[in-house]
């Protein structure tokens, strides 16, 4: 098999794959996906604009921004989010203006700064136990569990 083949192989097996494991993602996990696929963006972002590749560059960027913007921002509740949303959508619309200036300036620092908010968010949503999360928004308050807690009482 020669190279383009081989590459050619490659990339309709990875879109399978992807394919394949967002249709088996649960809400919870989709939204991680999004968070790694913008980092994964703007580390390739970075990467490109290190090498002076700027269709690769902008191409790059453009992704970050439409996971952000398409999948992060829309999917949020902003009925039921209340303020948390509305902080989140600010936030998300924040981190697309400076990937923009990142991109029209050539400025890997701002991309390190985008890079830091995506990863505390992704962090923080790894953190939700989306079993919990469902049981705790469907039981009625007299039923919900008390928060474990470690230690001493």
């Amino acid at each position: 098999m020669n190279a383009g083949m081989r590459k050619a192989a490659l990339n309709a097996y990875g879109k399978q794959n992807l394919e394949a494991q967002v249709e088996a993602a649960s809400p919870h996990r989709l939204i991680l996906m999004l968070f790694e696929g913008a980092i994964k963006s703007c580390h390739l972002a970075k990467i490109h604009m290190q090498n002076g590749a700027i269709a690769e560059k902008g191409m790059a960027v453009s992704k970050a921004i439409a996971i952000i913007q398409e999948g992060l921002r829309l999917s949020l509740d902003k009925e039921q989010g209340g303020e948390l949303a509305a902080n989140l959508d600010a936030l998300y619309e924040y981190m697309g203006r400076r990937l923009l200036q990142a991109n029209l300036h050539n400025d890997p620092g701002i991309l390190d700064e985008v890079l830091t908010l995506l990863s505390g968010l992704k962090e923080s949503w790894e953190q939700i136990n989306p079993a919990q999360a469902a049981v705790q928004q469907t039981a009625p308050q007299s039923d919900r569990a008390a928060p474990l807690s470690y230690g001493r009482a």
